[in-house]
């Protein structure tokens, strides 16, 4: 293998290692968070400094970062979706719902995406392998969320929050997937991050939840975390990947991260992680495969 290949095949090797471990990790950051800071403020300013930071990146990329009135509407209405409705009901059930389990229920999204996708321009039918995917994803999730002890309403409130907040990355992929595009990943980005930063820092200052603010410093190292890795470095990566490599491999991470965040939840959290949750697990897992399969089978770019 010649030197360029090499360092190539390095490159990607790392930049799979940072979605999958830092994506991972995120959901139990984030809910050590929130249990130490109010949760939409938390959110807010986390993916505001984020959103800077990323523009700043893809300026110095040499991407460009002014935007006309396209631009301008789809940033917002991506940055309601994906940011404010999907990070805002996520962080908030998040002060109940362990983070493995919060992690287990996103990999819902690709059904949601699925379902959604039934609609608009670009609307696909759904085959008979999707439907048993969405079928088997629905059985996972029910026994990922039922509880082990009892059974009431209140009990399924933040899960179906959480499902909520999938609906609205689902419905972002969908509008975005739509959209002429014209900023590059990165920029798009970082403009996106800091405009559902705002609004979520709205909303917790509505809320009353700057008289909640502690300087935590667990709360703050989790935000700094989540700003400089999550939000920086594995989006950078995932940008570098989603431009050399093909769609089906960058999705992998969708499989993966669950089983990271679960097992880091189980481990450091001390997060209960029955037969059952273990169960509902390999079932949407499997249905995310069958919903996710590609078509065809397609040549990764070469590294020339």
């Amino acid at each position: 293998m010649t030197a360029p290949a090499t360092a190539f095949r390095t490159r990607m090797i790392a930049c799979f290692a940072i979605i999958y471990i830092v994506w991972g990790s995120s959901y139990l950051v984030t809910s050590i968070g929130v249990h130490r800071l109010p949760p939409f403020l938390f959110g807010g300013v986390r993916f505001m400094i984020a959103g800077i930071a990323l523009t700043a990146i893809a300026r110095a990329r040499g991407e460009r970062i002014w935007i006309d009135a396209i631009d301008a509407k789809q940033i917002l209405v991506m940055a309601l979706l994906s940011i404010a409705v999907s990070n805002g009901f996520n962080v908030w059930a998040l002060q109940w719902v362990p983070s493995g389990q919060a992690a287990l229920l996103n990999v819902t999204s690709s059904f949601w995406i699925a379902i959604l996708g039934l609609f608009g321009a670009r609307a696909q039918a759904i085959d008979g392998r999707t439907g048993i995917g969405l079928a088997l994803g629905f059985l996972g999730t029910l026994a990922i969320v039922w509880p082990s002890e009892g059974f009431s309403i209140a009990h399924f409130v933040p899960q179906i929050g959480i499902l909520v907040g999938c609906m609205g990355w689902a419905a972002g992929t969908i509008y975005f997937r739509n959209a002429t595009k014209g900023l590059d990943i990165l920029a798009f980005t970082g403009l996106q991050m800091f405009a559902g930063g705002t609004m979520l820092t709205v909303t917790g200052l509505g809320l009353g939840e700057h008289h909640e603010w502690t300087w935590s410093a667990a709360g703050i190292l989790s935000m700094a975390y989540l700003i400089v890795f999550s939000s920086c470095l594995a989006y950078t990566a995932y940008a570098w990947l989603a431009q050399h490599t093909t769609p089906a491999r960058v999705a992998t991470y969708g499989y993966v991260n669950p089983a990271i965040a679960t097992l880091l939840g189980w481990w450091l959290l001390h997060e209960q992680l029955t037969g059952l949750m273990l169960g509902g697990m390999a079932v949407i897992l499997a249905g995310v495969v069958l919903v996710n399969w590609p078509e065809e089978v397609s040549t990764p770019e070469s590294p020339g």
